[in-house]
């Protein structure tokens, strides 16, 4: 039974530490909910195998599991140098250029042409994760000159980022095409696009994604935010990718842009993710720092449909205890009075919509007469997106006969879902909500429960029924 998990969800991801099909499960039990496979690490037998075992917990637990396939997008990269490392001294002036040589104090290969084309003078040049930042004095399309403003050691195939620029370039790289072919043949369930910048890069995705898997941007670029809401319309969900994102902008900032990105996606009624960094201590202690336990606490509070781990599960020495103490963390602040008014002042108020309406009265009335949980019926998850969006405190019941839907909606703030069958009529649909609702221990007889679904059954978006029943004997 796992109606122990909390309302926000936690997302694990996969590697050289938890490939083991026994660690996986236990990853399971501790609390993860989502699995993420990494396309930026390992190779193709790699995911294959990690994906296999998701799918055999699933088979074994018979409830669904997500699994998100994140894409590694481009990488802009500088070349190789001659002697090792060399030393950047701050003052120092620094050419970038696409000549192949071997790089040194004076110069590196640059080898992507699009960089040259996309900034001007005065912008910054951050390198190896914004350790070292260089000021751009001049630029042509053959050259970057630049003053070294942070200095330090600068070595072979440093990752570049260029804050404030557009660059004009495909999220989506030809590795890209084909791990995205290999992990929708595979049936995972969210596909990640790194490198968002605008919402063609999510419109290009979704078309060659199709119905095959739900669409997920990450926001790690701060040219993302001025196109937020356009991207976020077009995404079935958003990550929060905190680790570049907060290379780019000024750490100060990355707080309040995290609170603005979750506000957005609760408004839309899309699953947003806070990702990154989360409890980077455990990838070598088993205990977290306080502050980041403070940090998860405070996506929670924020009202974020799920928390990641990172290099915590996948390489970490601790990945189990890593998903157990992010589980602590979540319950116990799910179990503050404080949460639930900080959940409440937060709701957003419904569309002018008959599924909206029902949704909303199902909330109103779950509170009213204190209603064990609130079961939908649904076949594309819109029902079930919908009472997510409205924060109740009656847990969400979800039943649908998609597997597909089904693990979509695993990602979803307090959504439970199960694999049902469809129902025939209003009694049958009532009947099952109910014996359903008692076998998992979300109610025990004599309570009451809210049960919403669409007529005809089996119609998309039709949410027009609400009934209230009891649990029997």
């Amino acid at each position: 039974m796992q109606r122990l998990r909390a309302n926000a969800k936690i997302v694990a991801t996969l590697g050289p530490a938890s490939s083991d099909p026994e660690i996986v499960r236990a990853l399971y039990e501790a609390g993860a909910a989502v699995f993420r496979v990494n396309f930026s690490h390992g190779g193709r037998e790699d995911h294959r195998a990690r994906i296999r075992a998701v799918r055999a917990i699933e088979r074994e637990v018979r409830r669904p599991i997500g699994i998100l396939a994140d894409l590694q997008g481009p990488k802009i990269r500088i070349g190789d140098f001659a002697s090792g490392p060399a030393d950047l001294a701050e003052g120092a002036a620094f050419r970038f250029d696409p000549d192949p040589a071997p790089g040194d104090a004076n110069r590196v290969c640059l080898p992507h042409p699009e960089v040259y084309r996309a900034v001007s003078p005065g912008q910054h040049l951050l390198i190896d994760d914004g350790r070292l930042r260089l000021e751009i004095t001049g630029c042509s399309d053959r050259h970057i000159a630049a003053t070294v403003l942070t200095g330090g050691p600068i070595g072979d195939r440093k990752g570049v980022n260029l804050p404030g620029a557009v660059l004009p370039v495909s999220a989506m790289t030809d590795k890209d095409r084909k791990d995205l072919s290999f992990a929708l043949d595979r049936g995972v369930d969210w596909i990640a696009l790194s490198f968002v910048q605008r919402p063609d890069d999510v419109a290009e995705l979704r078309t060659l994604v199709g119905s095959r898997a739900s669409v997920l941007a990450k926001i790690e670029k701060p040219a993302a935010l001025d196109n937020l809401a356009q991207i976020v319309d077009l995404s079935d969900a958003i990550m929060v990718a905190r680790g570049d994102l907060g290379v780019e902008l000024p750490p100060e900032e990355v707080p309040s842009v995290q609170k603005r990105i979750v506000r957005t996606c609760r408004a839309a009624g899309k699953p947003v993710i806070v990702a990154t960094q989360m409890l980077e201590s455990m990838v070598a202690s088993p205990t977290p720092t306080r502050a980041e336990a403070s940090d998860v606490a405070n996506a929670v509070y924020e009202g974020a449909d799920a928390v990641m781990l990172s290099a915590e599960t996948a390489v970490g020495r601790h990945p189990v205890g890593s998903v157990d103490v992010m589980s602590r963390i979540v319950r116990r602040t799910e179990a503050d009075p404080a949460w639930r008014r900080v959940i409440d002042a937060g709701n957003i108020l419904p569309d002018p919509t008959a599924s909206d309406a029902i949704t909303a009265a199902a909330r109103q009335v779950a509170d009213t007469v204190g209603a064990a949980a609130i079961v939908t019926y649904t076949m594309s998850g819109s029902t079930a997106l919908r009472a997510s969006r409205a924060r109740p405190a009656a847990p969400i019941l979800c039943l649908t006969g998609s597997d597909r839907t089904a693990r979509k909606l695993v990602l979803a703030w307090g959504v439970s879902c199960f694999f049902s069958h469809d129902a025939n009529s209003v009694e049958e649909m009532v009947d099952y909500a109910v014996e359903m609702a008692k076998t998992h221990g979300f109610a025990e007889t004599g309570q009451p429960i809210v049960i919403t679904a669409g007529m005809p059954f089996g119609t998309p978006g039709a949410t027009n029924i609400l009934r209230i029943a009891w649990v029997g004997g």
